[in-house]
């Protein structure tokens, strides 16, 4: 089995995707094998990593709908981008679909469906990261069930920072409710930095007395790099610019402070 963690924050628009996929991108680019879970219906996830068009019946929500071990190895898809390191990254895409599965969230046992989806479909692969929805609710809760861990992404905002803490706070009190009292959270990445924001510098002072020893470095600034990357749905690699060279090193401390934490 990967080692399966799963990205959050209980907010929208924190750059959780965009953290996801640049460090499955930065794994990748050091050897790893790395399959990314899209979780979320929007399928942003998905669209970044290449997953276009007509995905037919092979997508995580028809794998967690079959309720048999194994059912996702028929969801993944090989990573679409023109890179040497993609052939190490793959993807279980989503679509709105996905929101059927909320309404088996009352159904015993529906939280471990997802676990059940991945057993033996993830053990070709180093890591399984889960993008998660903006939320706490049951797709969220299908990949605390499967993860090891838990990563929290935020921006150096006061509204990101209380929805990191509400998803630290949820994966710490949660896990034997979620039949997986072995979860624990294993850090938090700041990321969307903005120099030209007065506010994010204070609340970047204030990270390391809030999240401790769970806060990684290095921070991720605004870079137009990333955004032109995420917009193209292509790789770092293709951003050959001063700005690209210095997010593709940024991310890749973090995929090596991920490696270790988790060695």
């Amino acid at each position: 089995m990967a080692t399966r963690i799963a990205m959050g924050n209980n907010k929208g628009g924190v750059g959780k995707t965009t953290v996801t996929v640049r460090t499955a991108e930065a794994l990748a680019a050091l050897g790893k094998r790395v399959l990314v879970v899209d979780m979320d219906p929007q399928g942003n996830s998905s669209r970044r990593l290449g997953v276009v068009g007509d995905l037919g019946k092979r997508t995580i929500s028809e794998a967690i709908k079959a309720n048999t071990l194994g059912a996702a190895a028929n969801s993944i898809w090989p990573c679409g981008w023109d890179a040497e390191y993609a052939t190490r990254i793959a993807v279980c895409p989503s679509t709105l679909a996905l929101e059927d599965r909320m309404s088996e969230a009352g159904v015993i046992g529906a939280h471990r469906r997802l676990s059940i989806a991945l057993d033996g479909a993830d053990d070709g692969f180093d890591y399984t990261l889960f993008d998660c929805p903006p939320s706490l609710f049951h797709l969220t809760q299908l990949a605390l069930a499967a993860a090891q861990y838990a990563v929290g992404v935020t921006e150096p905002e006061y509204y990101s920072i209380e929805g990191a803490l509400r998803f630290r706070a949820f994966v710490e009190a949660q896990g034997t409710n979620l039949s997986n009292p072995e979860l624990s959270m294993l850090g938090v990445i700041a990321a969307g930095y903005d120099v030209r924001k007065p506010a994010h510098l204070g609340q970047l002072e204030a990270l390391p007395e809030t999240f401790g020893d769970l806060l990684w470095q290095p921070t991720i600034p605004v870079r137009t790099a990333i955004q032109d990357a995420d917009e193209s749905q292509g790789p770092l690699l293709a951003q050959r610019t001063d700005g690209g060279r210095e997010a593709r090193a940024l991310f890749g401390q973090l995929a090596e402070r991920l490696i270790k934490a988790t060695s």
